[in-house]
């Protein structure tokens, strides 16, 4: 049975606590950035989680989700079926865990969480009411970002195994993936592993845009880019009709005979 006082020293924990208790789905209810990271790293490491509908403010959800590692596996959830997520059209001033047993209310410290918890049967009652009201009257939040599964299955049946391996260990070298400085995008990301793989421009780009992580032009635009940061170059390929293609390759020796994981930080200190 949940506490009705927890006290943790991070929201993992907290959510871990309660999702255990949770008989049925649960309610997420103006949930703060950190909640909402703790969540995805909660639900990538256990398989037997309930639903949780996640009813957020817009505007920090918008800004959560720049960060690719954030908004693919987000977006993974939401097609698993795990999590539901809705944006709230009026924002409460608490954050809050719903069920129909219990209602929890987080506070968040820097060092540590509390859960403030009730089962009072008339309390909860009309809470739960009040936001399954709200969630009924919600929009869904529309994610720009492909789940981070179909990324993997797509890359790897359209270009292939090692650029996926070396994707995903750029992914998990990785505290975020906003780029502008702080981590690098998903297409800087794309290109770098495809020129460490000799990899055409083509291939990368068009993948990237059936996909609709990118289009072709901001593909091309980050390929100048890394380019003129010294990080790649590119080989001219002939074919039988139209202009040669474009092979990417890393840019010298020094970055050739690196893991990609170093290329991945050089470019990163490189496009800051």
């Amino acid at each position: 049975m949940v506490r009705s006082d927890i006290h943790t020293g991070s929201v993992r924990e907290l959510l871990q606590g309660v999702l255990g208790e949770a008989s049925g789905g649960l309610l997420l209810v103006n949930p703060t950035q950190r909640t909402i990271r703790e969540l995805v790293e909660t639900y990538q490491d256990s398989d037997s989680l309930p639903v949780v509908r996640l009813l957020a403010d817009e505007q920090p959800l918008k800004e959560l989700t720049e960060d690719f590692l954030v908004a693919s596996a987000l977006a993974d959830l939401v097609a698993d079926g795990a999590l539901d997520v809705r944006i709230l059209s009026s924002v409460p001033r608490h954050s809050l865990l719903l069920t129909e047993e219990f209602v929890v209310s987080l506070v968040e410290g820097e060092e540590m969480v509390a859960g403030l918890t009730t089962r009072e049967g008339a309390f909860v009652d009309s809470i739960h009411a009040e936001y399954e009201d709200h969630w009924s009257e919600a929009s869904e939040f529309s994610f720009r970002t492909p789940p981070l599964s179909h990324i993997r299955e797509t890359l790897e049946a359209d270009i292939g195994s090692d650029v996926v391996e070396d994707f995903d260990r750029v992914l998990e070298s990785l505290d975020t993936a906003k780029g502008d400085g702080n981590g690098l995008d998903e297409v800087t990301i794309a290109l770098l592993v495809a020129a460490n793989n000799g990899e055409l421009l083509y291939d990368i780009s068009r993948w990237g845009e059936d996909i609709r992580l990118a289009s072709k032009a901001t593909f091309s635009r980050n390929k100048n880019r890394l380019e003129e940061a010294g990080l790649i170059d590119t080989e001219k390929v002939p074919i039988d009709v139209g202009r040669p293609r474009l092979r990417l390759v890393l840019a010298n020796g020094s970055l050739q005979e690196s893991d990609i994981e170093a290329v991945a930080e050089r470019a990163q200190e490189e496009l800051a």
